[in-house]
């Protein structure tokens, strides 16, 4: 037993009594929402009732995510200067959304993406694509916050067997469904801004601790990272990550790319600018998001260059074994600044933050069950299998039966993917969600001949192609970290399929546009642009 889940044993009272407190919180929280819940509007947008605060508090809290607590720490304590592109990919994406999508979105749709597609275009074919798209972009997006949960219980309770992180995983597949099924959105974005709250004083406290550690000099703290690490200067430089090789660098652009621009295709954040009641207020809640987000990302720095100092690989291998994600060097730096292994300062300050951890988890998992089943019921089930003949009660219904179906999917594909870093798999979903939605938004938005078949056409090469090249990628095979590292069946040299998948989704709706013979019509779009840039008939 590690020197970690020894002292996790020795406290586990404590641990479990704060992970008991914050769960049995969250679902008074929620059962307090669900019983205003009295419409379709109410279940899907909260009533539009959020400030642009509140918003703001709930788009960080679903932003803010495992991979940006556990992921983004255990990669700059991994790999230094290169983990922390990461941070700099998920801040900057924020512009784009800003920018391009969060007021014309929140103007011209209701409920979800699919809504803004379909304005003007036909409804069938158009929302039965985004609504597979939202789905798989979900499903990837829940795989890696379900890791990060599996990986960071079973340390907590001084188990490392694969037989604890599935149990970790069933139980937070469950909460997460009951949190979508009995409260909505109102009780996800509550749920979400008390984790937002959370997350940022936890970080906030080990940024502090870090810092006071060094002196609260930045440089003494970055030299203790780049002695512990064993790679000296070259830890504090580009290039250890994503410089040694060619394709190295390649893949490094591709992951640029699909941070930057798949923000502004995630179901989960798009859904987002619905809860507020204009479009003033959703550009308020991006601002305060991106000012919220953007502290906390500049905390990762203390906290990854902390864990590299203090904990140092040695630490992380010792817990996660020899190949290490890096999805435990936020627990282990907590501990160490509590004081180290077996002390009780340790194991309470590994007990707070792990909570927070887990509050992290629970809250973006719920945020993200309830995108994909809201899309499922309003696009799939209410627009295309009953042709828009459903009630509202029928509707809420049908997301809450999907929320249950698409938690169950999560949690068996969880059950494999354990040996992932949490960050590897966020950074996947955001190239699904930049190759298949963030085109179709934009052409659909600003481009006046944009038509049915190049909708269509561009959701399904970006799915398809994104989906196909990380298939036979290293993220499945062929590499000591891969899913299946004794198979090796990958040709595609990238490990994020961005560079490739997202131009593959622009050229298809270029020339499904070009080449079909529908002609669209002009009042239809004269009438979406007036919309968009004015809330003018906004539901």
């Amino acid at each position: 037993m590690t020197p970690l889940a020894s002292s996790a044993t020795e406290h586990r009272g404590l641990i479990m009594s704060l992970f008991g407190l914050f769960v049995v919180a969250t679902l008074v929280i929620t059962v307090w929402a669900g019983r205003q819940n009295r419409s379709a509007a109410d279940f899907y947008a909260g009533g539009r009732g959020f400030t642009g605060f509140q918003n703001g508090l709930a788009i960080s809290g679903d932003y803010m995510s495992a991979a940006s607590f556990l992921g983004i720490a255990g990669i700059i304590a991994l790999t230094g200067y290169d983990g922390f592109l990461y941070s700099i990919g998920f801040l900057v994406a924020w512009l784009v959304a800003l920018l391009l999508i969060a007021e014309p979105l929140r103007n011209s749709g209701r409920f979800t993406m699919a809504d803004v597609l379909a304005f003007r275009m036909r409804q069938r074919p158009v929302r039965t694509a985004a609504g597979i798209s939202t789905i798989v972009v979900s499903i990837f997006y829940l795989l890696a916050q379900m890791v990060g949960a599996g990986a960071l219980v079973a340390l907590l309770l001084g188990v490392t067997g694969e037989g604890a992180k599935r149990w970790t995983i069933l139980a937070v597949g469950a909460l997460m469904i009951i949190y979508v099924v009995i409260g909505g959105m109102k009780g996800t974005t509550w749920v979400q801004i008390v984790k937002a709250v959370l997350l940022i004083a936890g970080a906030a406290l080990m940024t502090v601790l870090v810092l006071a550690k060094y002196h609260f000099n930045p440089s003494e703290l970055l030299g203790a990272a780049a002695s512990a690490s064993g790679k000296g200067s070259a830890f504090l430089e580009p290039g250890l990550k994503y410089g040694a090789t060619d394709t190295s660098k390649l893949d490094f652009i591709s992951l640029g790319i699909a941070l930057v621009l798949g923000t502004a295709g995630l179901p989960h954040i798009l859904v987002r600018f619905y809860t507020v009641p204009t479009a003033k207020t959703a550009r308020k809640s991006v601002l305060w998001a991106i000012g919220i987000i953007g502290v906390f990302y500049l905390m990762t720095l203390a906290l990854g260059f902390g864990a590299a100092a203090l904990v140092g690989r040695s630490g992380m291998v010792a817990v996660e074994g020899k190949t290490p994600s890096g999805n435990t060097a936020a627990p282990l730096l907590a501990e160490q600044l509590g004081g180290g292994a077996g002390t009780t300062g340790g194991a309470i300050m590994l007990a707070v933050i792990s909570a927070v951890a887990f509050a992290t988890i629970l809250a973006v998992v719920a945020g993200l069950t309830l995108a994909s089943s809201a899309s499922f019921a309003h696009d799939l089930y209410a627009n295309v299998i009953r042709r828009g003949k459903a009630t509202e009660k029928e509707e809420v219904r049908s997301a809450k039966w999907a929320a249950v179906a698409i938690g169950a999917v999560a949690i068996v594909l969880s059950l494999y993917a354990g040996k992932l870093s949490t960050a590897a798999l966020v950074a996947l979903a955001f190239a699904v969600a930049a190759s298949a939605n963030l085109p179709t938004l934009l052409y659909s938005l600003f481009w006046k001949r944009f038509t049915t078949t190049g909708a269509v056409s561009s959701v399904y090469a970006g799915l398809v192609s994104s989906v196909v090249l990380v298939v036979f990628s290293p993220v499945l095979s062929g590499a000591k970290n891969s899913l299946f590292p004794d198979a090796d069946f990958h040709w595609f040299p990238l490990e994020n399929p961005g560079l490739v998948s997202i131009p593959i989704g622009f050229l298809a709706g270029w020339l499904g546009t070009l080449l079909s013979k529908e002609r669209p019509d002009p009042a239809k779009y004269a009438e979406l642009e007036v919309r968009s840039l004015t809330g003018l008939g906004a539901h």
